[in-house]
């Protein structure tokens, strides 16, 4: 099976493109979905963040304590690679699971993840796509979406890595400027995986 990995920083409109590449048929599989979900329902990860961070972490119901997590994690860059080193090899067997149950006659699926390049899970896939839009585009779409000020929306923007240093791992570009057609864009790379699916 042909893996595409997809990302793009805060407000670049991963999501959008994703939606294009899902009307033409590919699966995605949204690692950062997918994440919160097994946080609750994969017992070897749910055992990994109680004894790192504490009985806490959950409710009696078995609901993830975000506040109690955030207070730990939120500006602790040390709390924060824990976790990810938690989260993220069971992100990896989540998605090792899914590409099996993927219906094999689909030429290849997309892997969309927020962390594909830090995370290192650009490698289990064989190509990947950077979505980039304007800074003061991407600073506006978050402003709009979760309500957040400015200076909160940089202060997210400013943790991320930057798309330069992405740039250098992505082997594709989706400019999501409002200028230039996502469609087409989704469209030429679209068929470009058709052909390095046959190929595969």
């Amino acid at each position: 099976m042909y893996k595409v990995g997809i990302t793009g920083g805060i407000g670049s409109g991963k999501t959008t493109v994703c939606k294009v590449f899902e009307v033409l048929g590919i699966p995605i599989f949204y690692a950062d979905t997918v994440a919160k979900e097994i946080m609750v329902s994969d017992q070897l990860l749910v055992e990994g963040i109680i004894s790192t961070f504490g009985e806490e972490s959950y409710t009696l119901e078995g609901e993830l304590n975000k506040k109690h997590l955030a207070s730990i994690v939120f500006n602790n860059e040390a709390e924060l690679a824990k976790l990810n080193n938690l989260v993220h090899p069971a992100v990896f067997r989540a998605f090792e699971g899914w590409v099996k149950q993927v219906d094999q006659k689909v030429p290849y699926i997309l892997k969309e993840a927020a962390l594909l390049f830090e995370s290192d899970s650009y490698k289990m896939c064989d190509t990947s796509i950077l979505v980039t839009a304007p800074y003061d585009l991407k600073l506006a779409r978050v402003m709009q979406r979760d309500q957040f000020s400015a200076d909160q929306v940089k202060a997210r923007m400013d943790k991320q890595m930057s798309d330069e240093e992405k740039a250098k791992m992505a082997d594709h570009f989706i400019v999501n400027d409002e200028k230039n057609s996502i469609i087409e864009q989704v469209l030429t790379l679209h068929k470009q995986f058709l052909v390095a699916a046959k190929a595969y």
